[in-house]
């Protein structure tokens, strides 16, 4: 039985991950971010497992990483500061985590016996497509501190397989979307204030277009890349090889939850302009070569699993839709 740890377990992809790895029969450490008041984040929502360990600590620590690490075969590290308006405003905190922490990671891994290492990135380190579909060798672009720290951390794990031989893959999904999302993101920002009653639904710009990816399907590549050898020492993209734009995004959701509600453009959501991505369409060839993987769900059948978890009033109420959250 592979024993795995998630770093991150707590959070959005991170809970889908574990829930899929003990699907499959991985014994699962998953780590939780510690705080006071014990709580696990959304592995409250999974179910008890005999396979299921959860821990409490934090990645920027060296000496708990590396007592976390002790027997485990792999690591999916997932752990990160991702909200890109915070970035605008905390950005040192960034550089802790998103940074010092893959470099925790990928010492305990190597001082430990060289454990495979799963890096998570972002399509966020490419900017704005340069050209379409974005594969693996595009040029990064910082538009954002939280970018930044990503291809830094990106840089940080490659650099430990190429001088140590530390078996690492870095992963990059491209949008992701779906159940227990926060709220700052596009498609449970719409939802939220949809199902909450609001009379106008504030957003950003809806200009720029995404490549978007149910989370289901995202858990499902982490899982296919860290089961193939042939994928260390790559950097490979999680995408659904498609691109639709915010407004489109915006008009679907309507129809799907039947109705007809206008948008109101809010300064407050709007990037600065050269720290917009105007567009992310990913070119997932590189994975479906290696792995097979390619993604199961059609961006409707997603929507519309999100928007009834999202919909249903225990849900509902863990979001505050009247705040607008960094």
């Amino acid at each position: 039985m592979t024993k795995a740890l998630v770093t991150g377990a707590d959070g959005f992809i991170g809970s889908h991950l574990t829930e899929l790895l003990l699907e499959k029969g991985y014994k699962v450490k998953a780590l939780s971010y510690y705080n006071s008041f014990n709580n696990w984040g959304w592995l409250e929502d999974i179910p008890e497992n005999s396979n299921l360990e959860v821990i409490t600590g934090d990645v920027r620590d060296p000496h708990f990483i590396k007592s976390a690490l002790q027997e485990v075969d792999i690591v999916f590290h997932l752990a990160a500061l991702i909200a890109i308006p915070h970035s605008y405003y905390a950005p040192d905190s960034y550089v802790d985590t998103n940074i010092k922490g893959t470099l925790n990671v990928c010492q305990a891994a190597r001082e430990l016996g060289g454990i495979r290492v799963i890096n998570t990135s972002t399509s966020e380190v490419y900017g704005t497509a340069q050209y379409v579909p974005i594969d693996e060798n595009h040029l990064r672009q910082p538009q954002s501190p939280y970018s930044a720290t990503k291809i830094g951390a990106d840089a940080i794990a490659m650099s430990f397989h190429n001088a140590f031989d530390l078996p690492v893959t870095t992963v990059r999904p491209f949008n992701t979307y779906g159940p227990r999302q926060s709220a700052r993101a596009i498609i449970p920002t719409i939802v939220i204030q949809i199902a909450s009653g609001a009379k106008e639904v504030q957003l950003g710009d809806l200009r720029p277009t995404r490549d978007f990816n149910y989370v289901k399907d995202i858990a499902k590549g982490f899982q296919a890349i860290a089961e193939c050898g042939d994928t260390i020492g790559k950097e490979i993209n999680i995408a659904s090889n498609s691109e639709i734009s915010i407004a489109r995004i915006f008009d679907i959701i309507k129809e799907l939850m039947d109705c007809d509600i206008k948008f109101n453009p809010d300064i407050q959501r709007f990037r600065p302009e050269k720290s917009e991505v105007f567009r992310l369409w990913g070119d997932n060839t590189l994975v479906r070569s290696l792995t097979g993987w390619q993604p199961e769900y059609k961006i409707e059948e997603g929507l519309r699993e999100t928007i009834d978890w999202f919909t249903r009033p225990d849900n509902l109420r863990k979001y505050k839709h009247s705040i607008y959250n960094l």
